[in-house]
């Protein structure tokens, strides 16, 4: 059990760290209301872990200590739900009704998406 939680600890300090660079570059490169770097870290997340499980259910080739620090540890490092969360609440607070939308819509629809096409990638 201490290596699983090592291997989870490990896997999300790196994700945490991919998820600040991510959000800090785009929003540098891209200043908006749309939180475009917690947007893309939950989209690239969701990708990373349909990925993740269907090359291992598909092809056996992660063990579960590596499918841990994948997806539970890297990938719930580097997305942002609790980020995501307040980010809407404070466009909510802001009046900012039409970016929470199309913010908090998009981003569920992308996530369900990209989980699918890396689950499918998996499977040509």
């Amino acid at each position: 059990m201490g290596r699983i939680l090592f291997l989870i600890g490990t896997g999300g300090f790196l994700g945490s760290i991919a998820r600040y660079l991510t959000a800090s570059t785009l929003t540098k490169y891209f200043p908006a209301a749309f939180p475009y770097g917690t947007f893309v870290a939950n989209s690239l997340g969701c990708l990373v872990i349909g990925i993740v499980y269907g090359l291992s259910d598909r092809f056996n080739w992660f063990t579960p200590e590596l499918r841990f620090f994948l997806a539970t540890g890297f990938c719930g490092g580097y997305t942002t739900f609790s980020s995501f969360a307040f980010e809407n609440i404070k466009l909510l607070q802001d009046g900012d009704y039409i970016t929470f939308a199309l913010y908090s819509s998009v981003s569920f629809i992308v996530g369900l998406t990209a989980a699918f096409i890396g689950l499918s990638i998996t499977k040509i």
